[in-house]
C-alpha cells in the first residue's frame, strides 16, 4: 500500500490528508503550525510539527521511504519551491505541488515537481461550468482543451441504449461510465439500457462538452 506525505495543512492539504486516511492509506501530515498539527493528529497515521524547508528535519522523518508527497504550503512560494527540491533530493519518487498560477507551476516543474495542481483555478472553472449549464452535476478539467462532465440523463434517453442514442457520432464525445445509484457501470456500455436517475460520465473536448451541456 502506498504511503503519503502531506505538507501544509491549510484547507486543501487537510482535505487531501483526511481523504487519503479515510480511504485506508498511511498518511504523514506535516506543518510548522502546532495548532493545525494538533487538530488533525487523531485523523491521520501521524502528524508532525516541523519546518518542511529544513532538510535535516525531513530526512529525520524518513520522507524518502514514502511513495508520494503532496506539498500544499499556502502563500509562501519560496517555502513551496524549497520543499519541492528537498523532497526530490531525499528520494521521494512522486511529488505533487499546489501552485498559485501557471508561472509558479512552470517554476515548480523545473525544480522537479512531478505534478502541479491549481485548486483555486480548478474550483473556479467548475463553478463557472455549473453556472453556465443547469444540467451539469460535476466538471473535471483534464487540460485546457479536454475535460470530463457528469450529466443526468434527459427523459428522451430513458429506455434506450448508448448505441441507439449515438452520442459519440452526434456530439464527438465518449461516454466512459454510467452512474446508477451507488454502482458505476463501465463495461458493455453500448448495450446498457438507460434508466431514470442515471448519470452519464462523458469525456471530450471542452468545446464539444459545452454543446452536450445544453441538452
Amino acid at each position: 500500500m502506498k504511503q503519503y506525505i502531506v505538507i501544509g495543512l491549510g484547507n486543501f492539504g487537510t482535505s487531501v490528508a483526511l481523504t487519503l486516511n479515510k480511504n485506508g492509506y498511511n498518511v504523514l501530515a506535516i506543518d510548522k503550525d502546532n495548532e493545525k498539527v494538533h487538530t488533525i493528529a487523531g485523523n491521520v497515521t501521524q502528524a508532525i510539527e516541523a519546518d518542511a524547508t529544513d532538510q535535516m528535519a525531513l530526512q529525520t522523518l524518513g520522507v524518502g521511504n514514502f511513495d508520494i508527497a503532496v506539498v500544499s504550503i499556502g502563500d509562501n512560494t519560496h517555502a513551496n519551491a524549497l520543499t519541492t527540491v528537498i523532497l526530490k533530493e531525499l528520494g521521494v519518487p512522486y511529488v505533487i505541488v499546489k501552485a498559485q498560477d501557471s508561472l509558479h507551476g512552470h517554476l515548480l516543474i523545473k525544480l522537479g515537481a512531478d505534478k502541479i495542481v491549481y485548486p483555486e483555478r480548478d474550483m473556479g472553472v467548475k463553478i463557472a461550468h455549473n453556472l453556465i449549464s443547469q444540467n451539469i452535476l460535476d466538471f473535471l478539467e483534464l487540460s485546457p482543451d479536454y475535460g470530463i462532465i457528469e450529466l443526468p440523463v434527459p427523459d428522451r434517453m430513458i429506455g434506450k441504449n448508448l448505441r441507439e442514442l449515438e452520442i459519440r457520432s452526434k456530439y464527438n464525445v465518449n461516454v466512459i461510465a454510467v452512474k446508477r445509484g451507488e454502482d458505476i457501470k463501465i463495461s458493455m456500455l453500448t448495450e446498457l439500457s438507460i434508466e431514470s436517475g442515471d448519470i452519464i460520465v462523458v469525456f471530450g473536448s471542452n468545446n464539444d462538452l459545452r454543446k452536450l451541456e445544453m441538452l
